[in-house]
């Protein structure tokens, strides 16, 4: 099982938001094939066919727990990252 397999079955678990470090989310997004632009502190992400925009920020090395639950509904509602 990949690192990003493994990172992928973390976020859908939802119980450990908080420990999701910030460079393995952002990794996970572009594996999935989100493009990123960088506006300061923001980091956004967008995937033709995905509606939502993804913005996660840096907290002490760490994705902030609540745009990890962002990002894991969004991964729910357009089946992402299943084969």
């Amino acid at each position: 099982m990949s690192r990003y397999e493994q990172l992928l079955q973390k976020i859908l678990s939802g119980r450990s938001d908080a420990n999701i470090r910030f460079g393995d989310l952002r990794g996970l997004l572009r594996n999935l094939g989100f493009t990123e632009r960088v506006q300061g502190s923001h980091h956004i992400f967008r995937k033709d066919g995905v509606t939502e925009k993804i913005n996660i920020q840096r907290d002490n090395g760490h994705a902030k727990p609540y745009q990890v639950q962002q990002v894991r509904k969004v991964i729910l509602k357009y089946e992402l990252g299943e084969d």
